[in-house]
């Protein structure tokens, strides 16, 4: 049985501690001989296992997730294991939770869109690596589940599976000189600065409200619904506007802080991401935007000033 490990998994067992690429290098070993030996987890056609740190120099506790196929096995994430300050049983129980919550009625369904997150997200992930090391080194480790969990008690609302997939993998974009990796220069926001987006955008709707109990059906306004999550901003540190994620039609929107009418992207996460990959992967074809590199570091077409564009390198292709 093959088992890959992915560049950015390498590279997060790389900053968990000197002796962490070699427990995954054991773990990687005892799953070609038991592909099986890892127990369902909360995200449908991923299974996870733990490793012991106690059993390796330098390596603390791990939760490692991985997908089974029938000739080979892929790694798809690793994070520390809870403190022990969180006894057994009820990390367990948060488990059995979280595995109610987060298990869709039509599994098979569920389970193509983490793999179409996962797979869309990698492709980004090692195009930056190989082309720009700088910008892959702004994104932030994933998030725990406990603190997506905690976003979704916080937010109220449950997060749609591919977000939460793609919060596995990378809590936020901090950028390179004010540039994010999305197309556009955007940048994905990390969970603090989408609570923050999201109380202040409901108070600005909970005012509109108050309005609207004496204007008439035509002239009342919405200017934000409790099923937007923002999830992309216009830059690392510009959170004037970007791109939210309605949970209830699972569709991308733009959002801004002058609460201009919302505009509908009508991309799902799954086909910008795959469509920001193709960008990268295929420049010459790219029809949204074009890719390029300035001084080593990804940067779109589109979201560079004109000071800026003799110093911008399109990429070949």
């Amino acid at each position: 049985m093959n088992v890959e490990i992915p560049p950015d998994v390498r590279n997060t067992a790389s900053q968990l501690g000197a002796g962490v690429p070699y427990a995954l290098k054991v773990l990687a070993g005892q799953l070609a001989d038991d592909p099986d030996m890892g127990r369902p987890s909360g995200l449908p056609g991923i299974l996870t296992v733990t490793v012991d740190g106690d059993l390796f120099e330098d390596c603390p506790g791990l939760s490692v997730g991985y997908i089974r196929e029938p000739d080979r096995i892929e790694i798809r994430y690793l994070r520390p294991t809870p403190s022990a300050g969180l006894s057994p049983d009820a990390n367990d129980q948060d488990q059995e939770q979280g595995r109610d919550q987060d298990q869709p009625a039509d599994t098979a369904a569920a389970a193509v869109a983490v793999r179409e997150i996962a797979d869309a997200w990698h492709r980004i992930t090692r195009w930056l690596q190989h082309h720009a090391p700088d910008s892959y080194a702004g994104f932030r480790a994933g998030a725990s589940p406990a603190a997506i969990a905690a976003l979704e008690s916080d937010l109220g609302i449950q997060i749609p599976l591919e977000l939460r997939v793609l919060w596995l993998l990378t809590a936020g974009d901090d950028g390179v000189n004010g540039w994010g990796c999305l197309p556009g220069n955007k940048a994905l926001m990390p969970l603090d600065a989408v609570a923050a987006v999201y109380r202040l955008k409901m108070d600005s709707q909970a005012h509109e409200d108050t309005l609207n109990v004496n204007r008439s059906g035509d002239e009342r306004i919405t200017v934000w619904k409790p099923t937007w999550i923002p999830v992309v901003a216009l830059g690392p540190a510009d959170r004037t506007s970007g791109l939210y994620l309605d949970a209830a039609t699972g569709y991308l929107g733009r959002w801004s802080r002058y609460n201009e009418a919302p505009d509908e992207e009508r991309d799902t996460l799954v086909t910008y991401l795959e469509e920001a990959a193709d960008m990268l992967e295929s420049p010459g074809l790219a029809t949204r935007d074009k890719p390029g590199l300035i001084d080593g570091a990804l940067v779109w077409l589109s979201g560079i000033n004109p000071a800026q564009e003799n110093r911008w390198q399109p990429l070949p292709g």
